[in-house]
């Protein structure tokens, strides 16, 4: 089935969805985007996911050109009109198109689209034994220069360590920041399960996205009364970790077992990552908008 992309306010099927090739989107990177899930018929954290959206905008003064409530619209209007239940939902924003220059003013209005389709980021074997990962040589943008809250369209910092992760045949990179922190990994969020079952996580300053996926799990640990610290770690955390875990809305929640050749723990995933992968899974079909 071909499906159709929403462009402009307007549904067109996928051949005829185009784009300048003087968008700045295209030119520059410069524009930002969300990737979102609908479940069995509901778009997990949409509120969450749009006001995301239009605060990264927001931050790189880009004017959004219709409002939330017209967003969350044309998004649960794009996934209706192909048909999907369960979808993967990229919704991009784009300067729009400009000249060849630099400059933003050039650019009269920006570009929306809306794709849904469907994505499975990992084969089910992962889930059930866990990754293996290694440790991208490549650093995290510092935040003083882009702040990584912006979910901005310039992912080449993240795709150089996902580069590094393809040579080396695993599925993920872990990245560092500056200082040599554990920031994340090229698409998702790090979770670590210490020896005493406290849980850690990079605080957001050091260099992480804000993962939408990664606040439900904040919330859950709260709820379970996991005691959660937000506080820069290095590799010997990992290394010597008793559980890890990533997250991120493509990715969920799955575990990790070995990290630069280092198994974590005795190898296998860990108790308390597969009870909050197996708690996210259930309210995934509970909390958001339904089609």
């Amino acid at each position: 089935m071909e499906r159709l992309i929403y462009l402009n306010g307007e549904l067109v099927k996928t051949k005829e969805a185009k784009i300048s090739v003087f968008d700045h989107g295209l030119l520059y990177g410069d524009g930002v985007f969300e990737g979102i899930r609908a479940y069995s018929g509901n778009i997990f954290k949409l509120k969450e996911h749009l006001d995301r959206l239009y605060n990264s905008a927001a931050a790189i003064m880009m004017e959004i050109p219709i409002s939330k409530e017209e967003m969350s619209q044309a998004v649960v209007k794009t996934v209706n009109a192909n048909k999907l239940r369960d979808a993967y939902i990229r919704l991009v924003v784009t300067r729009g198109i400009g000249d060849l220059g630099l400059n933003p003013e050039k650019c009269q209005k920006p570009t929306v689209f809306i794709i849904a389709d469907k994505i499975k980021l990992y084969p089910e074997e992962y889930y059930k034994n866990g990754l293996n990962i290694v440790t991208a040589a490549t650093r995290r943008n510092i935040p003083d220069a882009l702040s990584p809250r912006i979910k901005s369209l310039n992912y080449l910092n993240n795709i150089m360590a996902k580069i590094e992760a393809n040579r080396l045949k695993v599925p993920e990179a872990l990245m560092l920041n500056r200082e040599g922190y554990v920031a994340e990994c090229t698409g998702d969020n790090i979770f670590l399960v210490t020896s005493g079952g406290t849980v850690l996580t990079p605080p957001l300053y050091i260099g992480a996205l804000n993962g939408i996926t990664r606040a439900v799990i904040v919330d859950m640990l709260s709820d379970m009364d996991v005691v959660l610290k937000e506080t820069p770690f290095t590799l010997f955390e990992v290394y010597s970790a008793a559980e890890c875990f990533l997250t991120g809305t493509a990715a969920e929640v799955i575990p990790v077992v070995d990290v630069d050749g280092r198994k974590i723990s005795d190898g296998r995933p860990g108790e308390l990552t597969l009870k909050l992968k197996e708690r996210f899974q259930e309210i995934t079909k509970k909390d958001g908008v339904k089609l």
